[in-house]
Protein backbone atom coordinates (compact mmCIF):
# COMPACT_ATOMS: atom_id res chain seq x y z
CA UNK A 1 0.00 0.00 0.00
CA UNK A 2 2.65 2.07 0.87
CA UNK A 3 4.79 2.00 -2.13
CA UNK A 4 1.06 2.69 -4.42
CA UNK A 5 1.06 5.39 -2.81
CA UNK A 6 4.64 6.82 -3.30
CA UNK A 7 3.59 6.05 -6.78
CA UNK A 8 0.57 7.98 -7.09
CA UNK A 9 2.40 11.13 -5.19
CA UNK A 10 5.10 10.64 -7.63
CA UNK A 11 3.22 10.36 -10.60
CA UNK A 12 0.93 13.32 -9.31
CA UNK A 13 4.55 15.74 -8.54
CA UNK A 14 5.67 14.66 -11.98
CA UNK A 15 2.55 15.56 -13.89
CA UNK A 16 2.93 18.96 -11.70
CA UNK A 17 6.19 19.83 -12.88
CA UNK A 18 5.30 19.01 -16.12
CA UNK A 19 2.32 21.45 -16.14
CA UNK A 20 3.81 24.24 -15.57
CA UNK A 21 6.54 23.84 -17.81
CA UNK A 22 4.35 23.57 -20.71
CA UNK A 23 2.43 26.65 -19.38
CA UNK A 24 5.66 28.90 -19.08
CA UNK A 25 6.70 28.09 -22.48
CA UNK A 26 3.08 28.64 -23.74
CA UNK A 27 2.22 25.41 -25.27
CA UNK A 28 -1.39 24.67 -25.60
CA UNK A 29 -1.64 21.00 -24.60
CA UNK A 30 -5.29 19.11 -24.19
CA UNK A 31 -5.02 16.39 -21.38
CA UNK A 32 -4.80 13.73 -23.46
CA UNK A 33 -1.60 14.61 -24.55
CA UNK A 34 -0.23 16.19 -21.39
CA UNK A 35 -1.40 12.21 -20.19
CA UNK A 36 0.95 10.97 -23.40
CA UNK A 37 3.64 13.06 -22.10
CA UNK A 38 3.40 11.83 -18.94
CA UNK A 39 3.77 7.98 -19.40
CA UNK A 40 5.99 8.67 -21.73
CA UNK A 41 8.46 9.67 -19.13
CA UNK A 42 7.63 6.77 -16.80
CA UNK A 43 8.08 4.66 -19.69
CA UNK A 44 11.82 6.07 -20.48
CA UNK A 45 12.71 6.10 -16.83
CA UNK A 46 12.02 2.46 -16.97
CA UNK A 47 13.68 1.00 -19.66
CA UNK A 48 16.47 3.61 -18.77
CA UNK A 49 17.65 1.67 -15.57
CA UNK A 50 18.13 -1.77 -17.95
CA UNK A 51 18.65 -0.64 -21.63
CA UNK A 52 20.92 3.24 -20.93
CA UNK A 53 18.61 4.79 -23.12
CA UNK A 54 19.56 8.30 -21.79
CA UNK A 55 22.63 9.88 -19.14
CA UNK A 56 19.61 11.51 -17.69
CA UNK A 57 18.71 9.30 -14.39
CA UNK A 58 15.83 11.51 -12.83
CA UNK A 59 12.28 11.35 -14.44
CA UNK A 60 12.66 15.12 -12.97
CA UNK A 61 14.84 16.17 -14.57
CA UNK A 62 13.68 14.36 -17.90
CA UNK A 63 10.77 16.49 -17.94
CA UNK A 64 12.95 19.99 -18.97
CA UNK A 65 16.17 18.24 -20.55
CA UNK A 66 14.20 16.26 -22.64
CA UNK A 67 10.20 16.56 -22.75
CA UNK A 68 10.25 20.80 -22.89
CA UNK A 69 13.56 20.77 -24.68
CA UNK A 70 12.29 18.55 -27.85
CA UNK A 71 8.98 20.74 -27.56
CA UNK A 72 10.56 23.83 -27.67
CA UNK A 73 10.99 23.35 -31.65
CA UNK A 74 7.05 23.57 -32.55
CA UNK A 75 6.62 26.98 -33.31
CA UNK A 76 9.55 26.41 -36.37
CA UNK A 77 8.39 22.78 -37.84
CA UNK A 78 4.85 24.39 -39.94
CA UNK A 79 2.17 22.14 -40.73
CA UNK A 80 1.36 18.97 -42.05
CA UNK A 81 5.11 18.25 -42.57
CA UNK A 82 6.28 14.83 -43.46
CA UNK A 83 9.33 15.11 -40.20
CA UNK A 84 12.98 12.51 -40.00
CA UNK A 85 14.24 12.71 -36.92
CA UNK A 86 17.46 11.45 -36.93
CA UNK A 87 19.93 9.71 -34.62
CA UNK A 88 16.00 9.81 -32.58
CA UNK A 89 17.56 7.75 -29.47
CA UNK A 90 14.84 6.92 -26.84
CA UNK A 91 12.77 8.69 -29.46
CA UNK A 92 13.78 12.37 -28.90
CA UNK A 93 12.45 14.60 -30.22
CA UNK A 94 10.28 12.41 -32.45
CA UNK A 95 7.83 11.50 -29.51
CA UNK A 96 7.30 14.59 -28.06
CA UNK A 97 6.42 16.10 -31.59
CA UNK A 98 4.13 13.17 -32.55
CA UNK A 99 2.30 13.57 -29.23
CA UNK A 100 1.76 17.54 -29.83
CA UNK A 101 1.71 17.26 -33.31
CA UNK A 102 -0.52 14.74 -35.09
CA UNK A 103 -0.79 16.40 -37.90
CA UNK A 104 2.51 15.69 -38.83
CA UNK A 105 4.18 12.23 -39.49
CA UNK A 106 7.41 11.36 -38.01
CA UNK A 107 9.74 9.07 -38.90
CA UNK A 108 12.02 7.88 -36.36
CA UNK A 109 15.67 6.77 -37.25
CA UNK A 110 18.50 5.23 -35.14
CA UNK A 111 21.41 2.56 -35.74
CA UNK A 112 20.66 0.90 -32.13
CA UNK A 113 18.24 -1.65 -31.82
CA UNK A 114 18.20 -1.48 -28.13
CA UNK A 115 16.95 2.06 -28.69
CA UNK A 116 14.64 1.01 -32.09
CA UNK A 117 12.76 -1.38 -29.72
CA UNK A 118 12.31 0.75 -27.12
CA UNK A 119 10.43 3.43 -29.44
CA UNK A 120 8.38 1.30 -31.02
CA UNK A 121 7.08 0.46 -27.33
CA UNK A 122 6.35 3.56 -26.61
CA UNK A 123 4.54 4.22 -29.99
CA UNK A 124 2.53 1.34 -29.08
CA UNK A 125 1.49 2.56 -25.53
CA UNK A 126 0.99 6.09 -26.40
CA UNK A 127 -1.47 4.55 -29.23
CA UNK A 128 0.68 6.93 -32.18
CA UNK A 129 -1.16 6.65 -35.26
CA UNK A 130 1.51 9.59 -36.59
CA UNK A 131 4.58 7.70 -35.62
CA UNK A 132 6.84 5.04 -36.70
CA UNK A 133 10.62 3.94 -36.11
CA UNK A 134 13.53 2.02 -38.29
CA UNK A 135 16.61 0.62 -37.24
CA UNK A 136 19.38 1.89 -39.45
CA UNK A 137 22.33 4.14 -40.86
CA UNK A 138 21.00 7.33 -41.92
CA UNK A 139 23.46 7.12 -44.45
CA UNK A 140 22.23 4.33 -45.93
CA UNK A 141 18.70 4.56 -45.20
CA UNK A 142 15.90 4.88 -47.95
CA UNK A 143 12.39 5.83 -47.89
CA UNK A 144 9.37 5.72 -50.12
CA UNK A 145 9.54 8.98 -50.56
CA UNK A 146 11.54 11.94 -48.93
CA UNK A 147 11.60 14.56 -46.20
CA UNK A 148 9.68 17.78 -45.89
CA UNK A 149 12.01 18.40 -42.36
CA UNK A 150 14.74 16.15 -41.34
CA UNK A 151 15.77 16.58 -37.72
CA UNK A 152 18.72 15.50 -34.94
CA UNK A 153 18.85 16.53 -31.36
CA UNK A 154 22.80 16.25 -29.82
CA UNK A 155 23.24 13.51 -33.30
CA UNK A 156 26.38 14.76 -34.97
CA UNK A 157 28.58 17.54 -35.82
CA UNK A 158 26.97 19.93 -38.66
CA UNK A 159 29.07 18.35 -41.72
CA UNK A 160 28.45 14.93 -40.41
CA UNK A 161 24.84 15.50 -40.12
CA UNK A 162 24.78 17.58 -43.58
CA UNK A 163 26.44 14.51 -45.39
CA UNK A 164 24.48 11.45 -43.75
CA UNK A 165 21.08 12.90 -44.43
CA UNK A 166 21.00 15.46 -47.22
CA UNK A 167 19.89 12.75 -49.69
CA UNK A 168 16.43 12.27 -47.63
CA UNK A 169 15.21 15.43 -47.71
CA UNK A 170 12.58 16.99 -50.31
CA UNK A 171 13.01 19.88 -52.71
CA UNK A 172 12.46 22.69 -50.74
CA UNK A 173 12.78 20.96 -47.62
CA UNK A 174 14.81 22.05 -44.67
CA UNK A 175 17.34 20.56 -42.43
CA UNK A 176 17.41 21.51 -38.58
CA UNK A 177 20.04 20.62 -35.95
CA UNK A 178 19.10 21.25 -32.33
CA UNK A 179 22.33 22.20 -30.70
CA UNK A 180 23.18 23.72 -27.14
CA UNK A 181 26.13 26.77 -27.61
CA UNK A 182 26.26 28.22 -30.78
CA UNK A 183 29.22 27.56 -32.40
CA UNK A 184 30.85 29.21 -35.48
CA UNK A 185 34.09 27.11 -36.12
CA UNK A 186 31.23 24.45 -36.50
CA UNK A 187 29.33 26.00 -38.85
CA UNK A 188 32.44 26.98 -40.42
CA UNK A 189 33.01 23.44 -41.20
CA UNK A 190 29.69 22.68 -42.86
CA UNK A 191 30.38 25.86 -45.05
CA UNK A 192 33.43 24.87 -46.01
CA UNK A 193 32.39 21.34 -46.41
CA UNK A 194 32.31 20.35 -50.40
CA UNK A 195 30.78 17.09 -49.94
CA UNK A 196 27.13 18.54 -49.66
CA UNK A 197 25.30 21.14 -51.14
CA UNK A 198 23.64 21.74 -47.92
CA UNK A 199 24.27 25.19 -46.13
CA UNK A 200 23.46 27.12 -42.86
CA UNK A 201 20.48 29.17 -43.25
CA UNK A 202 19.88 30.83 -39.80
CA UNK A 203 20.03 30.31 -35.76
CA UNK A 204 17.24 30.64 -33.52
CA UNK A 205 17.74 30.75 -30.25
CA UNK A 206 15.41 28.68 -27.95
CA UNK A 207 14.27 29.21 -24.51
CA UNK A 208 13.41 25.71 -22.25
CA UNK A 209 11.98 25.99 -18.79
CA UNK A 210 13.36 24.13 -16.35
CA UNK A 211 16.67 24.05 -18.51
CA UNK A 212 19.83 26.24 -17.56
CA UNK A 213 22.05 27.27 -20.51
CA UNK A 214 21.79 28.12 -24.24
CA UNK A 215 19.95 25.79 -26.44
CA UNK A 216 19.78 26.81 -30.44
CA UNK A 217 18.22 25.75 -33.39
CA UNK A 218 19.98 25.83 -36.41
CA UNK A 219 18.62 25.67 -40.13
CA UNK A 220 20.07 24.63 -42.94
CA UNK A 221 19.19 24.72 -46.68
CA UNK A 222 20.25 23.28 -49.98
CA UNK A 223 22.29 26.04 -52.34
Amino acid sequence: MSNSVNSMKSESSLNNLLADGLMSMDLTVTDWQQQQLLQYILLLNKWNKTYNLTAVREPERMIGMHILDSLAVLPHLGAGVNLLDVGSGGGLPGIPVAIMRPDINVTMLDSLQKKTVFIQQAISVLLLKNANVVCERVESFQYIKKFDMVISRAFSELSDFANGAAHLVADGGRMMAMKGVLRQDEIDRLEQNPNTSIRFDHAIKLSVSQVDGMRHLLVLKRI
